[in-house]
């Protein structure tokens, strides 16, 4: 098979890749509020920046929300839709080279999707994740920009916000630190900043993200839970993950590029066509 397209319309963002044998090329994401708009905006700046000829396309695949409103081949060319679970699972098995993974979808949304085999299943999912984020940014800061609020959060500190173990217990037992958060903004002081809230956003959806991974793993630990979506790409989604790794013994894995692994995935379900149906 030649080049075939992967784009991932989401709810904000429309992420675009191209796949030939077994590897991707040029990812590349443009904001727009409408889907149709952003699929053909991302598609014609894809083709465009990469000198891609309409004839070397092969296949174009779709996925994501705002995929549900092509229902006519993409420019002429054979076109397919994937459901937005299995490009997850497909996705995030080729990038991170795991097998048989736990893949947490961090969007708008967050959604859990387990891969066994041929088998990929969404096992469910939490309306926590960037639209928390920049809601409650938006309502509480004034602020719009997820990179502005990351920005802030390098500054902030928890302990002006979250109430802590340390602020009740002197000796915290089993896995628990004296910084584990007891409860999220559960100690906002008077003097708490900005940059404090900021900070306290942000640890209040990673961390309830992870710890709802936790949850799923249950006792099989053995491999690291792969994380995609655009949220990978905040600093602090790291950081606090790493922090729940150490408690519970376990570890999140964001493999590069991890933003674009629904577009990659979808591109690669046109190797099988049980993961998708022909677009006419």
């Amino acid at each position: 098979m030649g080049l075939v397209i992967g784009i991932d319309v989401g709810g904000s963002t429309t992420k675009i890749v191209g796949i030939r044998d077994g590897a991707f090329l040029s990812p590349l994401m443009v904001r727009a509020n409408d889907p149709i708009a952003s699929i053909f905006g991302a598609f014609g700046k894809f083709t465009s920046e990469n000198h891609i000829p309409l004839k070397d396309i092969s296949r174009v695949m779709v996925t994501g929300a705002g995929s549900t409103f092509v229902d006519t081949p993409l420019y002429g060319l054979p076109t397919g839709y994937v459901d937005e679970f299995i490009a997850i699972g497909l996705g995030e098995r080729h990038m991170s080279g795991i097998q048989n993974p736990l893949v947490v979808s961090m969007g708008t949304g967050t959604s859990f999707v387990r891969v066994n085999g041929n088998q990929i299943r969404h096992i469910g999912g939490t309306g926590i994740g960037g639209g928390t984020i920049t809601g409650l940014a938006g309502t509480m800061l004034n602020v719009r920009e997820v990179e502005t609020l990351s920005s802030m959060a390098r500054e902030g500190n928890l302990q002006n916000i979250d109430l802590m173990v340390c602020d009740f217990i002197t000796k915290p037992g089993g896995n628990l630190t004296p910084d584990t958060t007891a409860a999220n903004f559960g100690k906002i002081k008077d003097v708490a900043t900005k940059n404090d809230f900021a900070l306290g956003i942000l640890n209040l959806v990673f961390q309830t993200i992870g710890m709802m991974a936790v949850f799923a793993v249950g006792e099989n630990r053995g491999e690291p839970v792969v994380l995609t979506g655009n949220l990978t790409t905040i600093p602090q989604a790291k950081e606090i993950m790493d922090h729940l790794s150490s408690l519970f013994h376990f570890s999140f894995l964001i493999p590069e590029h991890a933003q674009f692994a629904t577009a990659v995935g979808a591109a690669l379900a046109a190797q099988d066509s049980s993961y998708f149906r022909i677009i006419e």
